[in-house]
């Protein structure tokens, strides 16, 4: 499937639209810009059309979603990891356990020293922590080894101590999770709706 790779470069206001991840890559790296995959050009035009925010989301299919908390973590303003987690409509829920000092203005948890797979792994816990506070049954992600390995506590002895930790309270978390019938699932990122759309 053609994914079109929109691209704002801050300050010089160059944008573009490229069909390829690596020529996007390369434009983008190490710059203070905004990027984002879209399923069609016209979805990419209209989201440079439309300033290039990150807090308008591309159209999605006409997928249903099941009711639950849905959670991702993306690189992208300020080449920075954020942890997202909301519900099927994609409203934030964040705020419910973590204070709203510590979320930016777009409801999302910024964690700037982070790796995107410990910003997937911490978005898992707070969306498991979220699901056994409000009684909710069913988690989805698109983060296959976050799902499969992490939160089971299956994490290589040589990574950070750190991440190792997290990968035990999560896996805990999960445990009592689906110990009370809670279910975790698999979501393609691009039916996602806590999907950031940084990434390609």
């Amino acid at each position: 499937m053609t994914k079109y790779y929109a691209y704002l470069i801050i300050g010089t206001n160059e944008s573009g639209i490229k069909e390829n991840w690596k020529e996007c890559e390369k434009i983008v790296s190490g710059k203070d810009a905004r990027y984002r995959s879209f399923l069609s050009k016209e979805e990419a035009e209209n989201w440079l059309k439309n300033g290039a925010t990150y807090n308008i989301k591309p159209k999605k299919s006409a997928k249903k979603l099941e009711k639950g908390i849905y959670f991702d973590s993306g690189t992208g303003r300020n080449q920075k990891v954020e942890v997202s987690v909301t519900d099927e409509t994609g409203k934030n829920l964040l705020d419910k356990i973590r204070p709203k000092i510590k979320l930016n203005k777009f409801g999302k948890h910024p964690e700037p020293k982070a790796t995107n797979n410990y910003g997937e792994l911490l978005a898992c816990r707070y969306a498991l922590e979220l699901a056994l506070k409000l009684e909710i049954k069913n988690i989805f992600g698109d983060s296959k080894l976050v799902l499969n390995y992490w939160s089971k506590g299956f994490i290589k002895k040589d990574l950070p101590q750190k991440t190792q930790k997290l990968s035990k309270k999560t896996s805990d978390l999960r445990n009592l999770f689906e110990k009370n019938e809670g279910k975790i699932d698999f979501i393609e990122g691009d039916y996602n709706p806590a999907d950031l759309g940084f990434h390609k």
